[in-house]
């Protein structure tokens, strides 16, 4: 393969037309054939591959670099056979907040990776820069911050937003940490619900695990304040410094939101009684965030006619979601709700001139940023190297506006309030257990009678609870088994409960429909019950027979 031949694997300098329709010629190829693999009756592309432990231990074995480069048509052929078997984003695909990307959010991707600017800084990256500014103004103006004095950046998912707002935490407590390294008595809060990103920040930091304070969860999965109370001020009379607290505002599984006015009530309450510094309050609103766009509408006169029980649960959320403006820092996953391709999210900080407490000094980047030329270098991210992930945010914003977004924001309450309604009514041993609506309903299925109630008030016994695990994790492997037809998702933690025999709080196991395609609308529900019902009555049926074997021996 000689020089120029290599030059026809990149897309032109010069913009002339043979280089561009062939590059226009693969794009609509691989559209058009991956197009063919779609099916509405399944949830994947094409067909099902068998990954086991050999199907990879054979991909090692065999994977080797090309002596000689293929014709990109046999490029185009091996792309199209990885994405045998991939989940894909039908009405049928409801597992987990994993979505359909966008057509502006695929646009925006592709503008990113056209340019392939280094969003470090604006000499490298000047079409990620502006979009950058512009996405965190909006968002700012949206969720309430003060958009002159906010600022934020896009980063590596819900994770390195949480992992910025400890960075700033530990910063504005302790500005010599970065030099002189961590006091050893920090610590941080989050419930029990809160995603376990945070476990991995703590672990980053070395405040260490141990100094994660998990905060028990109310029954519709929120922080339990007076808890965070009770084990603030144990922190607090042992010596201890809280530093962060993280308020989830829309958890992955059951869609619980905490109140990020009461947490910071009782920040204020203990600094009357308690040599407390202000404690960073991180809202990861990576999920539920995106329902702070209903903040501003009209629920009297619903300029979108939304169905009365609609309305009634979107303001149910509002009313939750009302303070995230008083956190000290959040963040939008958009790769969730946002609808745009992975890796898409942003972080925000009430307080945009404190990312001057995690900046380089001017010698140690020295060659980027600090010159007469470019305004806008990034060196308080912990990235360098930095996607310009803001291009498809900007994108997918423009594209749907405040309206769009609503109205598909809105069709995912819709179809849970729906499956809600017909889950409960056609099987009387199954209990939907977060009564937060949102995006997500848990379901909960029991041998007999659902005991939802009295497991959540601690009635039930740890032997209890075992059992009804292990039924729903029957469900589970046989929902995944078939989730080639429907994919559902699980959990084996949406929450921890006491149980009436133990001073153990024990995780409970549950399914869950999570509407993440655009395309899943009520008038799916008869499919979606005639898939559970005979897979639910199977799990029944292999607990039953595996009690009567029991029972023989």
């Amino acid at each position: 393969m000689d020089l120029q031949n290599i030059q026809k694997l990149f897309p032109s300098d010069d913009g002339n037309v043979d280089q561009q329709q062939h590059l226009l010629d693969l794009i609509t190829g691989l559209i058009k054939e991956l197009d063919l693999n779609k099916n509405t009756e399944k949830s994947i592309l094409g067909e099902t591959k068998n990954r086991d432990d050999d199907f990879y231990r054979t991909l090692i074995e065999q994977s080797a670099v090309p002596q000689s480069g293929k014709e990109m048509t046999k490029v185009l052929e091996d792309l199209l056979d990885l994405v045998q078997g991939h989940p894909y984003h039908t009405h049928r695909f409801v597992s987990n907040v994993l979505p359909m990307a966008s057509i502006p959010g695929i646009l925006g991707v592709l503008t990113t990776i056209l340019v392939n600017g280094n969003n470090l800084w604006d000499v490298y990256g000047p079409a990620g820069a502006e979009a950058e500014v512009k996405v965190v103004s909006m968002m700012s103006k949206l969720v309430g911050y003060d958009h002159t004095k906010s600022f934020g950046y896009t980063t590596w998912g819900g994770q390195g937003a949480v992992f910025t707002g400890l960075r700033l935490a530990i910063a504005k407590q302790f500005p010599k940490a970065k030099e002189e390294g961590l006091p050893s008595n920090l610590y941080c809060f989050a419930s029990e619900g809160a995603h376990y990103s945070l476990l991995k920040s703590v672990e980053a930091t070395g405040i260490g695990s141990n100094h994660l304070i998990r905060v028990k969860t109310t029954a519709d999965h929120s922080m339990d304040i007076q808890d965070l109370r009770k084990k603030m001020e144990e922190v607090l009379s042992a010596g201890g410094i809280p530093i962060y607290i993280v308020a989830t505002t829309g958890t992955t599984d059951s869609f619980g939101i905490d109140n990020v006015k009461e947490i910071k009530d009782v920040i204020d309450s203990l600094k009357e009684t308690h040599p407390l510094h202000d404690v960073h309050v991180h809202a990861d609103s990576a999920l539920g965030g995106f329902y702070t766009l209903f903040n501003s509408y009209d629920f009297e006169t619903n300029p979108l006619n939304f169905e009365a029980n609609v309305l009634e649960g979107l303001a149910s959320i509002r009313e939750k979601m009302q303070y995230v403006h008083l956190a000290d820092s959040l963040c939008f996953d958009f790769q969730k709700l946002g609808q745009t391709p992975y890796l898409t999210s942003l972080f925000l900080t009430k307080d945009g001139s404190s990312l001057g407490l995690l900046d380089l000094e001017e010698f140690e980047t020295p060659y980027v940023g600090n010159r007469g030329y470019g305004s806008y270098h990034t060196g308080y991210t912990l990235e360098c190297s930095r996607m310009a992930s803001s291009i498809a945010i900007y994108a997918a914003l423009q594209a749907f506006g405040v309206e769009g977004y609503q109205q598909i924001l809105a069709n995912y309450v819709r179809v849970n309030l729906a499956f809600r309604e017909r889950i409960e009514k056609e099987f009387t041993n199954v209990a939907v257990i977060n009564p937060t609506i949102g995006p997500v309903s848990v379901f909960r299925m029991y041998a007999e009678k659902e005991n939802w109630q009295n497991e959540v008030a601690g009635k039930a016994t740890a032997e209890e609870i075992a059992k009804t695990n292990e039924l729903n994790n029957q469900l589970f492997e046989i929902l995944g088994r078939d989730r080639e037809e429907y994919f559902f998702g699980d959990t084996k933690k949406v929450c921890l409960i006491d149980a009436v025999d133990s001073k153990e709080r024990h995780p409970v196991y549950a399914a869950k429909l999570f509407t993440i395609s655009p395309y899943t609308e009520t008038k799916h529900m008869d499919e979606i019950m005639e898939f559970l019902i005979p897979r639910i009555a199977e799990a029944l049926g292999v607990k039953q027979e595996e009690k009567e074997l029991e029972l023989t021996y």
